[in-house]
């Protein structure tokens, strides 16, 4: 696996770290992913799972998202993504696809999210959904609870506080009760994978796991709301393969429950090309369990089908 870095600057000159990952001379590329991470963590952890794209011929590019990683810089900046952080980082997705449209060639695109980058995902594909060959959700969740009450929390601590506070309450509120399933608890991330390496791997990072702002709530919690609009909902092509996948005991998607329910949202607006898989016992971080293999190996045969 070859491994390249590059910045591309948005609009307003921020500059997004993406890493490129690419099969070894030999190996024909055949199509491409483009990975959006989580809230929280950072794009090179995905380092493994390109080292498998790539040796069945995929190109992998996957950037540190506004307010997160090297894009973020210094670790104070972690957790701050500016204002209307949420609508700009798709807007970044869109222009990094334009990147890779232009050194890909004729080749198919996919995206994958996981967690947060879900909801980027699905997002962009109500903007941009024709331009891919497919999408893969990771982690994900149906509709959010208590959305407009947090949206009206992180609007007023924004206000008396200022955008670059960091916010424990909202932190709390959306995380606080996730580790709870798992006591006793050996860290406050259990949650995370049944692999202890792989939590103590995260606990470690230094950009990983922080308590981030209260205006990266407030246009977070904003763009899930608007994601699940049915004016937005109804402009996903119905033609456009999803693919959906998580573990049974994620708490972000509710032990599978979420998960379900947006199966079904999109059962309903009639997507043609949807499928989906519940992995028993797994938590949130199902491409870092302990069956992370089996995982992968599910992913890689989706993609292939679609080609």
């Amino acid at each position: 696996m070859k491994t390249e870095t590059f910045n591309f600057r948005d609009a307003e000159g921020v500059q997004i770290f993406t890493y490129k990952w690419s099969p070894d001379e030999g190996v024909k590329a055949k199509a491409v992913v483009e990975i959006v991470h989580g809230m929280a963590e950072h794009a090179q952890r995905y380092a493994r799972l390109a080292k498998a794209l790539t040796k069945e011929g995929y190109i992998v590019y996957a950037p540190d998202l506004r307010g997160h990683g090297r894009t973020a810089g210094l670790l104070e900046n972690v957790g701050y993504w500016g204002r209307n952080g949420f609508h700009k980082t798709v807007t970044d997705l869109k222009q990094l696809y334009l990147i890779i449209s232009k050194e890909n060639v004729g080749l198919p695109v996919f995206i994958l999210g996981h967690s947060m980058g879900t909801f980027l995902a699905q997002a962009y594909i109500s903007h941009h959904g024709n331009s891919l060959k497919g999408v893969i959700l990771s982690g994900v969740a149906g509709k959010q609870p208590m959305l407009i009450p947090g949206v009206a929390i992180a609007w007023l601590q924004k206000l008396l506080q200022g955008p670059k506070v960091r916010s424990k309450q909202l932190n709390h509120l959306s995380f606080g009760s996730y580790n709870q399933p798992f006591k006793p608890n050996r860290t406050k991330f259990d949650w995370l994978s049944r692999d202890e390496a792989e939590v103590d791997k995260y606990v470690d990072d230094p950009y990983c796991g922080g308590v981030f702002t209260t205006q990266f709530f407030y246009d977070l919690l904003r763009g899930l709301i608007f994601i699940h609009q049915p004016r937005v909902m109804k402009k996903i092509p119905k033609a456009l393969p999803i693919y959906i996948f998580g573990g049974s005991n994620d708490p972000v998607g509710r032990k599978g429950k979420g998960l379900l329910e947006l199966v079904n949202m999109y059962k309903q607006l009639g997507i043609k090309d949807l499928q989906y898989k519940i992995y028993p016992d797994a938590r949130h971080e199902t491409l870092n369990e302990i069956n992370r293999d089996e995982v992968t190996q599910d992913l890689i045969n989706w993609l292939n089908s679609h080609l």
